[in-house]
C-alpha cells in the first residue's frame, strides 16, 4: 500500500534527518520497499516536501508488533496475579485499573 501525501512528507523528513530505512518502515508498519520508493523518488508524491524536523516522530528504533503483543501478555499476567493474590485493597484496585488503562494505549 502506497503512502499518503502526508506520510510521504514524514518519510522524507525522517530520511533527511538520517533515520534508517528499516526504522522508518517499522514506524509505519510497512515493508522497507515502500520507504525505498520514497527515497528514490519512485512514489506517488515525488515532489512532496519533507515534513519539518520539529514535527517528526522521535527517531527509531521502534517497537515492533511482536514486542507490543508480548507487552500486552505481560500486563494481562500482572493483572491476573494481582486479582488472584487475594488482596482487594484500594492499592490493588488502583494497580489493576492502571494496568488495564495501559493495555488500551498499546
Amino acid at each position: 500500500m502506497a503512502f499518503t501525501y502526508r506520510e510521504t512528507q514524514i518519510v522524507k523528513g525522517m530520511l533527511e534527518r538520517g533515520d534508517k530505512q528499516h526504522d522508518i518502515a517499522s514506524y509505519f508498519g510497512v515493508n522497507g520497499g515502500r520507504v525505498a520508493e520514497v527515497a528514490s523518488g519512485k512514489c506517488d508524491y515525488p515532489n512532496a516536501q519533507p515534513w519539518p524536523q520539529g514535527k517528526l516522530p522521535p527517531p527509531g528504533p521502534y517497537v515492533g508488533a511482536k514486542t507490543v503483543f508480548e507487552i500486552k501478555i505481560a500486563l494481562q499476567e500482572a493483572i491476573e496475579l494481582i486479582e488472584t493474590a487475594g488482596s482487594h485493597s484500594d492499592e490493588s484496585v488502583v494497580a489493576i485499573e492502571a494496568l488495564k488503562a495501559a493495555m488500551t494505549k498499546i
